[in-house]
């Protein structure tokens, strides 16, 4: 009989929230949450397949699990994109396993753990959204509205591991939004895969993202920022720039992935917009949101990609500005296009390449954010700090962490007065 869960996950943030989503499911079942791997009677690994270095890790803690189920009963179960691209592998190769349930059925493991017959794998063709994703006590919660990926990037598995672009009802979202209200949350961050290609139709209306977010601005009440992850270039609208600029709830710091700042190689990757295209809108935004900061992901060492392509790269890092950014060189993943492009990149020199470019983006991330030292900003607390309980740490509307003398409760929203940057961390005293 099973009575206890331990559920690890890995990958996006998506992830994250379907994992929040099953624990409410497997609490409303009964089952407690497990103090440590080891004493669970099921584990549950959510898994990515977004890198090979995930699917890695994946198969080490897969090792791990097999060792616990030789000292007591244990059921494993695997779900997720490992799951959906690897199915028959890690039923062959993985018989500690015991079920691989599909990305799109996530929702129905509480079935195979409360069910008579311990049903069998499950690999639906449509995706289900939770009734809910929250976790109690959180004060920045997940809403996914928007599944899968139409986009089919050359070097990337989401829609393979994913499916084709499923949106969710408005009034579902809607719905959690109002409850995430009454919660206390003053954080919530819209997901989707590519969040700003959403598309609803109801009523004979059709309700595109920028309306959405309107939307869900009205209802928000005491939410105090509103966050979208991870929008398209190709598909961020002047309307959804107007949206930002004119609803206070939305944060004001956008993660707008760029992945390359050349044309031929944005080409290659399928992403849809050029050089010039995506940094017209990095300055449209700039002009019409003056307070706006940025977050982007960028690869180098793409099949193929000169030298000079590659400082196209830095340069357009230069004009953007990030404050954040996430930074990777390419990794061939089976089943997506691009493994078969000719022009590999040695491994020592997409290193050299992702070296240079990381100490050149933190060049920029140092002296963007020594502007912002000056001035009292509002600040989201969520711990205390573990080297001095008379201190607290906090992230700001842009994302930037602070640590501020004073006492104030996790959850709240304070005034801090910035005093100086030290590394990437803001310090400050409560106003």
């Amino acid at each position: 009989m099973i009575h206890s869960y331990w559920i690890e996950t890995y990958g996006c943030q998506m992830n994250i929230a379907e994992s929040n989503a099953l624990e409410l499911q497997l609490k409303g079942a009964g089952l407690v949450p497990a103090e440590k791997a080891e004493d669970a009677d099921c584990a549950i690994l959510n898994t990515c397949s977004v890198r090979k270095s995930a699917e890695n890790r994946i198969w080490g803690r897969l090792g791990f699990f097999a060792r616990i189920k030789t000292m007591h009963p244990l059921t494993l179960i695997v779900t997720g994109c490992m799951a959906e691209r690897l199915q028959e592998e890690l039923k062959d190769e993985a018989p500690q396993v015991d079920h691989v349930v599909g990305t799109n059925d996530k929702q129905r493991i509480v079935d195979i753990l409360t069910s008579a017959d311990g049903k069998t794998d499950l690999h639906s063709e449509t995706y289900s959204f939770g009734k809910s994703y929250y976790q109690e006590g959180e004060y920045s919660s997940y809403i996914p509205i928007l599944n899968g990926c139409n986009n089919f990037c050359t070097y990337c598995i989401v829609p393979y591991v994913r499916g084709r672009e499923i949106s969710r009802p408005v009034e579902e979202i809607l719905e959690e939004v109002r409850f995430l209200d009454k919660k206390g949350v003053k954080e919530i961050t819209l997901l989707g895969q590519n969040v700003n290609s959403y598309h609803f139709e109801e009523n004979n209306e059709v309700i595109t993202f920028p309306s959405l977010l309107q939307k869900v601005c009205a209802v928000a009440g005491d939410i105090a920022w509103i966050r979208f992850e991870s929008p398209h270039p190709k598909d961020f609208s002047e309307e959804l720039i107007q949206v930002i600029k004119n609803e206070e709830k939305v944060a004001k710091h956008l993660h707008i992935p760029m992945q390359s700042g050349n044309t031929r190689i944005l080409g290659l990757m399928n992403r849809r917009y050029t050089r010039e295209k995506f940094l017209q809108l990095i300055k449209t935004i700039k002009q019409e949101v003056p307070s706006a900061t940025f977050a982007t992901d960028v690869m180098v060492g793409f099949p193929s990609e000169t030298e000079e392509e590659y400082l196209d790269t830095i340069s357009a890092l230069e004009e953007m500005k990030c404050i954040e950014a996430f930074m990777y060189y390419y990794n061939p993943r089976e089943g997506t296009r691009s493994v078969t492009f000719e022009g590999a990149i040695e491994e020592e020199e997409k290193g050299r390449r992702l070296t240079k470019l990381i100490d050149f983006q933190h060049e920029i991330f140092t002296k963007e954010k020594s502007k912002r030292t000056h001035g009292k900003v509002q600040v989201l607390v969520t711990q205390v700090s573990r080297n001095d309980e008379n201190q607290m740490l906090g992230r700001t509307e842009h994302n930037e962490m602070v640590v501020f003398t004073g006492t104030s409760p996790i959850g709240s929203l304070v005034l801090v007065n910035l005093v100086e940057l030290k590394g990437n961390t803001y310090r400050g005293e409560l106003a």
